[in-house]
């Protein structure tokens, strides 16, 4: 018999423990990944550098998309791996509940600077999907707060990705990502995919 349990940033499926399995694949559970065959035939990392991942066996792999999109200086980049030791012998976490470190407000400050004019504000988030949620979040408050409470429409495109939270579900366009998770939030609308398929072009309007 198995149960889940969520604590703050993992959620945790428990089930008997192998620790008799060396190597168990079992107990990590992959996103967006068929598991059963994934774990048949593993596709393993166990370092990388540069624009290189390397499996196990040594061989090199372009890494193409640059992590999630979140690596596009490098992997192993010995200037930003001593600004992370650097960080972490002076302070690995600071809350921002209440508190806050001042190398977020000089960084805050730097973006603020370097975007348009009127966006002068800085919310740090964990990831995209935190980040496509707070957004949807603040924009319904926005309203709200203006009076305007019941502007609560919100317009996705068909094929869009927001994230894995329950809002960038709603707002995305894959299907797939939320059948199975219910009503989402009432009010989502989606606008076709600007690819249009069957003409292997890109729609105007």
């Amino acid at each position: 018999m198995s149960s889940t349990v969520a604590s703050a940033n993992i959620a945790i499926t428990k089930t008997p423990p192998r620790a008799d399995v060396p190597n168990d694949l079992d107990a990590f559970w992959l996103p967006f990944t068929p598991n059963r065959a994934f774990k048949k035939r593993p596709r393993l990392i166990s370092r990388a550098k540069d624009m290189h991942y390397y499996a196990p066996d040594g061989r090199a792999l372009i890494d193409a998309a640059a992590g999630l999109w979140c690596v596009n200086a490098g992997h192993n980049r010995a200037p930003i791996v001593e600004a992370i030791r650097r960080q972490a012998t002076e302070l690995d976490f600071a809350p921002n509940f209440q508190f806050a470190h001042p190398q977020a407000f000089a960084l805050a400050s730097r973006i603020a600077a370097l975007a348009p004019a009127d966006l002068d504000h800085v919310f740090f988030c964990n990831s995209g999907s935190e980040a496509a949620d707070t957004a949807l979040k603040i924009a319904l408050a926005y309203h709200n707060v203006r009076g305007e409470g019941s502007r609560q429409r919100l317009i996705g495109r068909e094929r869009g990705y927001h994230g894995v939270g329950f809002g960038g579900i709603a707002v995305g366009g894959m299907v797939n990502n939320r059948k199975f998770f219910g009503s989402m939030i009432a009010g989502a609308d989606h606008l076709r995919a600007t690819y249009d398929r069957e003409h292997q072009a890109f729609t105007k309007g």
